[in-house]
């Protein structure tokens, strides 16, 4: 699809008006993990919230490498003859990068803060309860690749 590409713009827009990324790690037994996530983009870097413990930080506590995908599909093309001659209006990101856990205090409250203001605005410039940020991880992806792509409808 080298022929509809995303500009850096749309990418922009793509990645902070969607709402659900899909985070892709690797298993320890070598197959991809694929997890439906909230995410916060902020200077170029993607930030992850959730669980501090579970599958996805085991597998990015094992091997950083990571992919990230956000789309968002506009409407389905259908042939008016050709049952199977059915295409999709759609624009993509997709990220490839390496991940780690975000130790740093200052750091995970303001992604919790981004976060916040892009899911549950009414709830921005609360605070968050001190067992809360315990059960809470902030995952961030450097990227390392990004791409961007649309089929017109």
């Amino acid at each position: 699809m080298k022929d509809h590409p995303l500009s850096p713009e749309q990418i922009a827009h793509l990645l902070d008006t969607e709402l659900v990324g899909r985070l892709a790690t690797n298993g320890p037994d070598g197959c991809p993990y694929v997890t439906p996530v909230h995410f916060a983009v902020m200077d170029g870097i993607v930030y992850i919230h959730g669980l501090a413990t579970g599958e996805k930080l085991n597998n990015i506590t094992r091997n950083s490498h990571v992919g990230f995908e956000v789309d968002k599909m506009r409407s389905l093309i259908h042939h008016p003859d050709l049952p199977c001659d059915t295409n999709t209006a759609y624009e993509s990101v997709i990220i490839r990068g390496r991940a780690s856990i975000v130790r740093d205090t200052a750091t995970v409250t303001r992604v919790l803060d981004a976060i916040v203001a892009k899911y549950t605005p009414q709830h921005a410039g609360k605070g968050y309860p001190p067992n809360m940020l315990k059960m809470t991880a902030v995952i961030a992806v450097d990227v390392t690749s990004c791409t961007g792509k649309f089929y017109p409808a």
